[in-house]
């Protein structure tokens, strides 16, 4: 009898183990927290802190300026992008789906307040909004609006959206597009039409559909040529890397292009070292410290370091690809599916106009190029893929 009691008293302590093991799962989602994407996006950006400072270092110390001061900026954004990407993970992603309206208007607010002469302009472009000594760029949180909003419709689809839902996520997508082309910034614009692509097909729209939309997206871009809505320097940064060789173009369209590759391939397989390259500390490459921040890791760091990097991106990407599919539901499928989609496209970009295989669009490198919003918003991403992978068990 005591041998039958203290065996029933046993079988009881491990149900009540088992029940409290899973109410933690459900409600404790900090337990499920992915390091490695953390500590990816965390080496990445520190890597990028390394490369602007070495950028940036030989120009401000011939102007007599602090070397430190892109570094330091870009530092002070790393720690408001630490604070956001917390922020973020700890509020259930499921109530975005309730505000998304406010915070896809609230990006509509910012994206029209930047046209006005508020914004900042610098060589023709109005992107930039300034608050004290920090500069707002709308464009980058309007990738975050559109993200959530359209992942909101879609997810009420339950995965098969149709032509109103189709139109609907196109209304969503067309006007802060529209404003972020009038800046002019045609790369985050073309950012726009790639996300809503991505949200589309991993939403479950029908492969007609599709095809139908990118008819229509090709039609529009012919239009837009015949109606000269893309300016002829547009026109020539976008051609430009055809005929990289071209002398005419050496000093004009195809500048950028070729300094880019002398640098790169300069680097070789090891690199030249550290705060070594010629071609960085002779400025020959433009922007090196924002767009063409890659160009410094090939020509220091090399073939070698220029695949680390590339490495640590695959890493993220993949982390990313994981979350997306063991995501609880379709909303959190597609927040996952659509940062991951932005993080492909401007890897790609950013790192193929460096060595000659895509156009000069001025995407930047997610994580290591020169911009507070771009980092505070990298943090922010990572967040978000955080709190879906965290409350993949939640209730």
């Amino acid at each position: 009898m005591s041998a039958g009691y203290y065996g029933q008293d046993q079988t009881e302590r491990m149900l009540r183990a088992r029940v409290q093991e899973r109410w933690m799962d459900a409600y404790a989602p900090v337990r499920h927290l992915d390091p490695v994407l953390v500590i990816t996006a965390v080496l990445l950006a520190g890597a990028g802190m390394a490369m602007i400072y070495s950028a940036t270092f030989p120009r401000l110390t011939l102007a007599g300026d602090d070397p430190f001061f892109f570094v330091r900026k870009q530092a002070i954004a790393f720690g408001i992008g630490l604070a956001a990407m917390v922020l973020m993970a700890v509020i259930d992603y499921r109530w975005m789906r309730t505000y998304s309206p406010l915070l896809y208007l609230g990006v509509l607010f910012l994206l029209i307040i930047v046209l006005t002469p508020v914004g900042t302009e610098v060589n023709g472009s109005r992107r930039w909004i300034p608050l004290g000594g920090f500069n707002l760029q709308p464009s980058e949180v309007a990738k975050l609006g559109v993200i959530i909003a359209i992942a909101a419709l879609l997810h009420e689809q339950k995965g098969s959206p149709g032509p109103l839902a189709i139109l609907g996520t196109l209304a969503i997508v067309v006007l802060p597009m529209g404003l972020v082309f009038i800046e002019p910034d045609l790369g985050t614009s073309i950012v726009f039409v790639w996300l809503t692509f991505v949200l589309l097909l991993v939403g479950g729209v029908k492969g007609r559909y599709l095809i139908a939309l990118a008819g229509m997206g090709v039609g529009a871009i012919v239009m837009a040529f015949r109606l000269d809505f893309i300016e002829e320097y547009q026109l020539e940064r976008l051609t430009a890397f055809l005929d990289a060789g071209n002398a005419d173009l050496a000093q004009t369209s195809a500048f950028h292009t070729q300094q880019s590759l002398i640098a790169v391939g300069s680097g070789q397989f090891f690199g030249k070292g550290y705060r070594q390259g010629t071609q960085n500390s002779l400025a020959y490459v433009p922007e090196n410290h924002t767009d063409f921040i890659f160009t410094v890791v090939g020509e220091e760091l090399g073939f070698l370091g220029a695949a680390v990097v590339l490495a640590l991106f695959t890493l993220l990407i993949w982390r990313g690809l994981r979350i997306a599919m063991l995501a609880k539901d379709l909303f959190g499928t597609l927040l996952a599916a659509g940062v991951v989609g932005l993080l492909v496209l401007q890897v790609f970009v950013n790192v193929g106009m460096t060595i000659g295989i895509m156009p000069v669009t001025g995407i930047p490198l997610p994580f290591m190029s020169y911009g507070g919003t771009s980092l505070i918003m990298w943090m922010t991403l990572v967040g978000l893929l955080l709190n879906v992978h965290m409350r993949r068990f939640g209730g």
